[in-house]
């Protein structure tokens, strides 16, 4: 029974059938499907690349805002160098410390620290804070220009 139905003369027409539909109304659908889908995942590749630019600037103010606080930490009020100078930080060498970090500003935002001692001084036992913040400026596809505030807090205890 399968060898009649295989051999039916009607079977060998169906592709030239398919075809013919085929080109009567959807010869330009798949044209019309790239052209609504292909902005759409523009837009999401995009926006994943700005989150991920967002989430390493994040980790690079959180780590500026840690090398202030240890680069503060071994500066203490007690710091000598080996001819006897000292080498006591204040809160505008951190500053300036870690201003000049170098890490990758990829997000070409702006970056503001601040050092600061809670305590009131720069003795070992007394603490230093610095706070890091940043204006990461986002341009999204479909939404307007815009910054995003991002802030970061390391705080350690003077050693020396």
């Amino acid at each position: 029974m399968l060898a009649r139905f295989i051999s039916c003369p009607g079977l060998r027409m169906l592709p030239t059938i398919a075809r013919r539909l085929r080109s009567r109304g959807e010869s330009g659908q798949a044209m019309v499907e790239v052209a609504l889908a292909l902005p759409m995942i523009a837009a999401f590749s995009f926006a994943v690349i700005e989150i991920s630019l967002a989430f390493y600037s994040y980790c690079m103010i959180s780590e500026s805002a840690r090398e202030g606080t240890r680069y503060a930490i071994v500066r203490g009020a007690t710091c000598t160098t080996g001819s006897g100078a000292s080498c006591t930080a204040t809160a505008s060498s951190i500053n300036t410390e870690v201003g000049n970090l170098g890490w990758p500003n990829l997000g070409n935002g702006t970056m503001t620290p601040n050092a600061t001692y809670p305590d009131g001084n720069e003795n070992p036992g007394s603490r230093v804070q610095v706070v890091v913040s940043y204006a990461f400026p986002y341009n999204l596809p479909f939404l307007p220009k815009g910054s995003i505030h991002m802030s970061s807090t390391s705080v350690m205890y003077i050693v020396q």
